[in-house]
């Protein structure tokens, strides 16, 4: 390892980054932004879907088509972030954001004025949300490698560490303020629009004020640092640091998940993950239902329930993982158990505070479970293997949108509380299985 006297980035009063202040936040805004947008997105869509007389089931469709292409394509842009320009990747990421939150906007506004069918809305707004998975993927991994390479790596981890943290905000920022952007002359529509005005601004920053680092990749100690795939950003994806591992660990060969060091762990994340995944996109139908709103009006209620779902999930890694001390085989099943009496707690609720207590306590199970199986895979292996657990574990992350979503919703069809009953039984029984085949 070289000294920081070798190093080619330039020293700073701090002593660990190349970047200032400001530089160091205009990355982080282009996380924010993506997480905070994209959970806007998803506190409207149920009531936009009843709105335009969309079935329920195409609206959740319709939502994770974006989230299965972010899987398909976010290693992708991972791997062209070591070899490209991490600002033009950056902005590629962002611009996509820009044009596929407006396009949503106005296919969606068309559809609410009935100047569009319910099924011509469906099709362009998931060719709309096409463009976010495929292209806004590029952000979190650019951003990334640009903060790794200008940062020594006795202060990577830290680093990299508060970047991914927007993510987790943004899920409590995007419910927070979506309500707020439901203006009259826009109507439901009116977040979308918003976030990709804050976008825009984000972006015409990042290309005033964000040196371009072109020219860097062709300094080895700048070529080094790298980004990572990180999970969709969603309310069921708080950060668990598999992509700041996958970021500052060696360079190594995949792990495929059946390895069987690390196979059980993954089994337990899958499961874990559908559960959540399925749950979660049922959640903003649910409180309409439940609630019996009209659903112009709904997305205050929504907002809250998944703002105490989010903040529970941000408390429980955050606050409490880091003072419980639980071994990862704990919090696999002590996590199970308390996500699924959120969920029988869910079932149970009539009134806006039993959602929020239920919903909560599903969220805080959660965010045990995902931090649990990260950390059993990663203990499984040794030092020289970490970057590849961690893509394997970025991998299951994203699996549980390809179908959960799909079932949670067919289940949603026959009964409205089918979905939660069903992640409950399916926790229940990861509790179970965890407590027999899991390594202490």
């Amino acid at each position: 390892m070289r000294s920081a006297r070798s190093s080619p980035v330039p020293p700073t009063p701090v002593g660990t980054t190349a970047l200032r202040n400001v530089q160091f936040l205009l990355l982080f805004a282009a996380m924010l932004v993506a997480a905070a947008g994209n959970t806007a997105l998803q506190s409207v869509m149920p009531a936009m879907g009843r709105e335009i007389g969309l079935a329920d089931f195409w609206v959740a469709v319709a939502y994770t088509w974006s989230a299965i292409l972010w899987v398909l394509f976010a290693g992708y842009w991972a791997e062209k972030s070591d070899r490209h320009g991490r600002k033009r990747l950056m902005l590629m990421g962002v611009g996509g954001f820009i044009v596929s939150m407006t396009l949503c906007g106005f296919v969606l506004l068309a559809g609410l004025s009935r100047m569009l069918s319910p099924v011509t809305t469906f099709v362009l707004f998931g060719l709309a949300r096409a463009i976010y998975g495929s292209l806004g993927c590029a952000t979190p991994s650019a951003t990334q490698a640009y903060l790794a390479a200008r940062t020594r790596r006795s202060g990577r981890v830290a680093a990299l560490s508060s970047l991914s943290s927007s993510f987790g905000l943004g899920t409590i920022m995007g419910p927070a303020l979506a309500p707020l952007f439901v203006l009259p002359f826009v109507g439901l529509p009116g977040p979308l629009f918003a976030f990709a005005l804050i976008a825009a601004l984000v972006y015409v920053a990042i290309w005033r004020w964000l040196p371009d680092d072109s020219g860097d990749l062709r300094i080895k100690g700048l070529r080094e640092g790298r980004g990572a795939a990180m999970s969709y950003p969603s309310m069921a994806s708080a950060t668990t640091g598999a992509s700041v591992v996958a970021a500052t660990a060696p360079r190594s060969a995949r792990v495929r998940w059946r390895d069987p060091r690390i196979k059980q762990w993954m089994i337990a994340g899958i499961v874990s993950g559908h559960a959540q995944a399925a749950t979660l996109i049922a959640l903003g139908f649910f409180v309409i239902d439940r609630l019996g709103l009209p659903p112009s009006g709904s997305e205050m209620p929504i907002s809250i329930v998944m703002m105490a779902g989010a903040s529970a999930t941000l408390a429980a890694q955050w606050g409490l993982i880091p003072r419980l001390s639980l071994s990862p085989r704990t919090l696999i099943i002590a996590g199970s158990i308390i996500a699924a009496l959120g969920c029988v707690a869910t079932i149970a609720a009539d009134n806006l505070y039993g959602l929020v207590i239920g919903f909560a306590l599903s969220s805080l199970g959660f965010g045990f479970t995902r931090p649990g199986f990260t950390a059993g895979a990663s203990l499984a292996v040794p030092t020289a293997e970490q970057g590849g657990v961690a893509g394997a574990i970025t991998a299951a992350n994203g699996i549980s949108y390809v179908a959960a979503p799909s079932i949670g919703m067919a289940l949603y069809g026959i009964n409205p509380a089918l979905p939660f009953a069903a992640a409950a039984m399916l926790l229940a029984g990861l509790a179970f299985w965890g407590h027999a085949r899991l390594a202490r």
